[in-house]
């Protein structure tokens, strides 16, 4: 389970509106024939939210705040593709799992409202489920077949130009180099060559969240960048209490995730185990090393389908340089997991 809290830019500014982002989120439903039943928005109480809505709602609910402070921010649920074979009905058993996360969001907040904890109905949000991922430029195997792609593009431009008359050549020949870069590109997916919007297979749902910075009342401002866990200031005379546990609300998700789909996470899985990786790289390495063969083989293939392609010897001779290696992928994992809650438009 990756989940992520990023505030919505375009460039160095802060957007000062949700419509291009609320456009992003409803890039499946353009793609829908009008027979095919659209995904909505929904939030704490409610299934049937449209973008109009959404957009009016996040755009209106910035009072006092200044152009350098972010007006939303954007949360996302990625369940891995273990979690996501656990579901029976995904659109269902997602949202309410996600009611149940927005619970733990506001119970992580080091913060009061009149006097009192932040709650789940102070929140004002905005969620949407997404079944489809693609391949974008950016990701390591578009970027490892682009040679053989750009060669591809020529060829098939040279062909053109043959069947106009304006090349010479033998397009037959042409159509078999063709073939033969598509037989030798690296990546591919059901024998395609992986390419730049190519739909990613297997099961890719996962939930975008819009959240507005200020509460239901847009009088209080409750921030998840903070970078206190908790703290107490004074102003005009009055002492507030301010901060985000982002390590309290990433626990809570996922402990929410195993009770409500009866989940059996392998500690690789867990979220206090990639910091342990991510600090303590030694400690992470002696705790695999430590469990039964199958439960450690499992362990190394989770790793491998998250694009770990660490090669992991029969004993572990040299420690730090695998948990090195691990370091580094799993710090290119995180990083495309926190582009993933981006806007990228």
């Amino acid at each position: 389970m990756y989940m992520t809290i990023t505030a919505q830019k375009l460039g160095s500014s802060y957007l000062d509106s949700a419509s291009d982002f609320v456009a992003y989120l409803e890039k499946e439903n353009n793609f829908k024939t009008p027979e095919e039943s659209k995904e909505y928005f929904f939030n704490q109480e409610r299934d049937d939210i449209l973008s109009a809505e959404v957009i009016t709602e996040i755009d209106s609910n910035t009072k006092k705040l200044e152009k350098h402070e972010p007006k939303f921010y954007s949360i996302t649920i990625n369940p891995s593709q273990r979690e996501q074979a656990v579901l029976k009905n995904h659109s269902e058993e997602l949202k309410a799992y996600t009611r149940e996360v927005m619970k733990a969001y506001a119970q992580s907040f080091h913060r009061e409202i009149e006097g009192r904890k932040v709650q789940v109905n102070d929140l004002k949000f905005y969620a949407k489920i997404e079944y489809t991922r693609t391949y974008k430029g950016t990701d390591k195997v578009v970027k490892e077949n682009q040679p053989y792609i750009a060669r591809i593009a020529k060829l098939q431009n040279d062909s053109r130009k043959i069947s106009r008359g304006e090349l010479k050549g033998n397009i037959k020949a042409i159509q078999l180099e063709i073939e033969k870069n598509i037989q030798a590109a690296p990546h591919k997916q059901n024998g395609k060559m992986i390419e730049s919007g190519m739909p990613k297979a297997g099961s890719q749902s996962h939930v975008h969240i819009i959240m507005s910075r200020k509460d239901k009342s847009n009088r209080y401002s409750i921030s998840p960048g903070s970078k206190y866990k908790a703290s107490t200031v004074t102003l005009n005379g009055k002492e507030v209490k301010r901060g985000f546990d982002r390590d309290s609300f990433y626990q809570k998700a996922e402990l929410q995730f195993d009770k409500q789909f009866n989940y059996n996470r392998h500690y690789v899985e867990q979220y206090k185990a990639r910091k342990t990786l991510l600090k303590t790289p030694d400690q992470y390495m002696k705790k695999l090393w430590q469990m039964s063969p199958k439960q450690r083989a499992i362990g190394f293939q989770i790793l491998k389908d998250a694009g770990i392609k660490t090669l992991i010897p029969k004993v572990p001779t040299n420690q730090a340089q695998i948990a090195a290696k691990i370091v580094k992928e799993l710090k290119r994992g995180a990083w495309k997991a926190l582009r993933s809650g981006s806007i990228e438009i």
